[in-house]
């Protein structure tokens, strides 16, 4: 099954839906769209509006969460009905972590920067496309996905610096043995001089929120704070960062350096003694680039579609090779953004608060 994308009559804008859908209702009029069915097989329509042949069975299951029936309209007989939906509900405030053991939860933050120079296309897509495959393909539960985008109703779900911050305390509050947590971003990442003497090249990686000409950028010292030093003792934190100079944006200790032959050795960056582990819990961090390389938001990977390299390289290797190893995760999606030449130099980096054998160890979020 694939997706391609379809126009509101009403409104104008343009998004992704199944192929199978034959109407949608757009969230933002409430219009009714009638659309037909494509005359040709979207699988070998490469390059055109579609994603690519070797995925678009990912791309159409992650756009389908973007789309739900409106439960006060009847549905016409024999036809699929699609809604989509700039904004779902999430939880109630104030956000309160589930309280089941064992949890799955994570935090996915997309900045567009909507109205300045360097605004990005494809984060609000990035953001559902990684909602899509955490709930619906690795079974974490829909509540517990928190959504941070410019196109949220709710003020809190805003990416603004105090919300990002809200919202990275509410990912490791009450962690216990067995959670599995994810932090997700996409947008900007920049860097400024080090002041607390702890890096080895003398900048502080950081995350730009979208008032961070305002209110300032989020370093590395603090979100390796908010959520790396609290992981107990059996819990787990992946973090996934299509941002330039993410490579270790975590401030973890380990990174692993992977060369094209696919040999690896991992560097020890502990260069002061400012402690930066965990509280015995494993934490890993899979960015878009080096520390010293900009990422890429491009259409060259989709065909058609404004995306995150890392993103998109990342879903596309992790569901087309169920239970990869790291190892194999980050040759695949190295091997991909090197063949879509989008005109950046990046290398998707790994980093980790402990060494592990990248090659044995599956990659289970």
């Amino acid at each position: 099954m694939a997706c391609r994308n379809e126009r509101c009559n009403g409104c104008g804008p343009q998004f992704l839906v199944p192929s199978e859908a034959q109407i949608i209702r757009c969230d933002s009029c409430q219009g009714i769209t009638r659309i037909s069915r494509p005359s040709v097989n979207p699988l070998i329509r490469a390059g055109q509006d579609t994603i690519n042949h070797a995925v678009n069975r990912v791309q159409s299951r992650m756009t389908r969460v973007m789309s739900r029936p409106s439960p006060n309209t009847a549905r016409p007989a024999n036809l699929q009905y699609y809604q989509h939906q700039l904004s779902q509900p999430f939880v109630p405030k104030p956000l309160m972590p589930p309280s089941a053991y064992g949890r799955k939860r994570a935090v996915l933050c997309g900045v567009s920067y909507n109205g300045k120079s360097y605004k990005l296309k494809g984060t609000v897509n990035d953001v559902h496309c990684m909602k899509y495959f955490l709930v619906d393909r690795l079974g974490f539960p829909n509540h517990s996905v928190l959504m941070l985008t410019e196109h949220e109703m709710d003020p809190f779900r805003i990416p603004t610096k105090q919300n990002m911050r809200m919202a990275l305390q509410w990912l490791v509050q009450g962690c216990q043995s067995g959670d599995s947590l994810v932090f997700y971003f996409s947008g900007h990442g920049s860097t400024q001089r080090d002041y607390s003497m702890d890096e080895i090249d003398g900048n502080d990686e950081t995350l730009c929120p979208v008032d961070f000409e305002t209110e300032g950028m989020i370093i590395d010292d603090e979100i390796n704070a908010t959520i790396v030093r609290p992981l107990p003792h059996g819990a787990k934190l992946h973090a996934i960062v299509d941002a330039c100079y993410s490579g270790t944006v975590l401030d973890l200790r380990f990174l692993c350096r992977i060369n094209r032959g696919g040999h690896y050795a991992w560097e020890d960056h502990q260069f002061s003694p400012a402690y930066k582990g965990t509280s015995g819990g494993l934490a890993v961090s899979i960015s878009a680039c080096d520390d010293h390389q900009k990422s890429a938001d491009t259409t060259a990977l989709s065909g058609g579609t404004s995306t995150g390299a890392l993103t998109y390289s990342f879903i596309q290797a992790a569901d087309n090779n169920r239970g990869p190893t790291y190892g194999s995760l980050l040759n695949a999606m190295r091997h991909k953004i090197r063949e879509a030449k989008t005109g950046v130099e990046m290398e998707p980096q790994l980093t980790s608060s402990e060494t592990f054998d990248i090659y044995s160890t599956p990659m289970v979020l």
